[in-house]
């Protein structure tokens, strides 16, 4: 009787170190495991660390050493309890040994063992990930026949680590449980939107585009260049999808007080660059910063002039729409559409809807 309960506790005991410690290595992320690898800043990681991570890295054959152990202590120690049992009992009481056994397996060998381990993960995970590596590697020869038994069956692409509908996922999960704040929410929302948005959907419209033209005199256009709630001002030669330049408005008002009031405008102004309708957002903000620029002129496939787009517009597809105290339209392309249905009237086109964006709306040249 002492052999058959001596040997009944080996497989159950068996049996849920191996469900538990394989419950617990599953449950915990490889991001967190490459988070509790690094440690604090001052401080060098433990051994257990690096080989919890080191087993998140490579979970198969970890994964494969604990199933074979797992089948060892259920199968080899079923096999030599019921030789026991069979002499103690006999055939009639055997069937109810093996009954009771199977239901102590199930229930303290996997049930209970894995609702343990995947409570206490980590905890759990970094105590055994050294032993476990240790028999990973005692068990290497056995796991690569097994490995090469099987790749044909688990052959694909490596699947990654996490994407971004996953991430957002857990932004609204670490909002709801009040981990993050509401606007940490937003922001990273936006983030995401960066490749989504184009700068055709942020840039400001032709039509509420400020220009002057490069052939006029300084002086001629002083009121003009005084009122502009902008700080940059397109310049055009013989229509708007000619733009040869832009000129700063602070340049201009300087050129004037200096007495420079008869010079043309094409002399006072610098060189302007260009980006597709098609050009991502994340893209153009680089673009902004290796230029070191603040506007640009965004063309069509024709390479006609469809916009312009400004640092501001990008940074508003993080932040939010940016209104200072000169700004007299916050929402230039809404103001950009009543201009449209405005000159369709007066075209006698009375009934015709102008189809709106669904991006954001955003700013102008840059305001002052």
């Amino acid at each position: 009787m002492i052999q058959l309960a001596i040997a009944v506790s080996i497989v159950i005991i068996g049996s849920a170190l191996c469900s538990g410690t394989e419950t617990a290595l599953l449950s915990v992320p490889l991001l967190r495991a490459k988070q509790i690898a690094q440690g604090e800043p001052n401080r060098k990681p433990s051994p257990a660390a690096i080989a919890l991570l080191s087993i998140r890295q490579h979970v198969s054959r970890p994964i494969a050493t604990i199933v074979v152990l797992n089948n060892i202590f259920n199968i080899v120690g079923s096999i030599v309890v019921g030789r026991i049992a069979a002499d103690l009992f006999g055939n009639a009481g055997l069937g109810i040994f093996s009954a009771a056994l199977t239901f102590c397996i199930i229930l303290f060998g996997e049930i209970l063992p894995k609702t343990i381990g995947e409570r206490y993960a980590e905890r759990i995970s970094l105590t055994v990930a050294i032993l476990v590596r240790g028999a990973t590697l005692l068990f290497t020869p056995l796991i690569w026949l097994l490995e090469h038994i099987t790749a044909p069956l688990t052959k694909g692409s490596k699947r990654p680590i996490t994407d971004e509908s996953e991430i957002k996922l857990l932004t609204i999960l670490g909002y709801q449980e009040g981990l993050i704040e509401d606007d940490e929410v937003e922001m990273i929302d936006r983030v995401f939107r960066l490749n989504d948005l184009k700068s055709a959907d942020i840039m400001t419209p032709r039509v509420a585009i400020t220009f002057i033209s490069g052939d006029a005199i300084l002086q001629d256009i002083q009121a003009e260049i005084i009122n502009s709630q902008h700080t940059r001002i397109l310049v055009i030669g013989e229509d708007l999808d000619h733009v040869i330049g832009v000129a700063l408005k602070a340049e201009l008002l300087t050129a004037l007080v200096q007495g420079k009031g008869d010079a043309p405008i094409k002399s006072l102004m610098r060189q302007v660059h260009y980006v597709p309708d098609t050009e991502r957002t994340d893209s153009l903000l680089k673009t902004f910063q290796s230029l070191r620029e603040h506007l640009m002129v965004v063309v069509d496939e024709y390479g006609g002039v469809s916009g312009v787009v400004t640092l501001e517009d990008t940074l508003e597809v993080l932040t939010g729409e940016i209104v200072d105290e000169t700004d007299r339209n916050v929402d230039l392309q809404a103001f950009a559409r009543q201009r449209q249905k405005s000159i369709l009237r007066r075209s006698g086109f009375r009934k015709l809807k102008v189809p709106q964006r669904d991006a954001p709306a955003k700013e102008a040249s840059e305001p002052g």
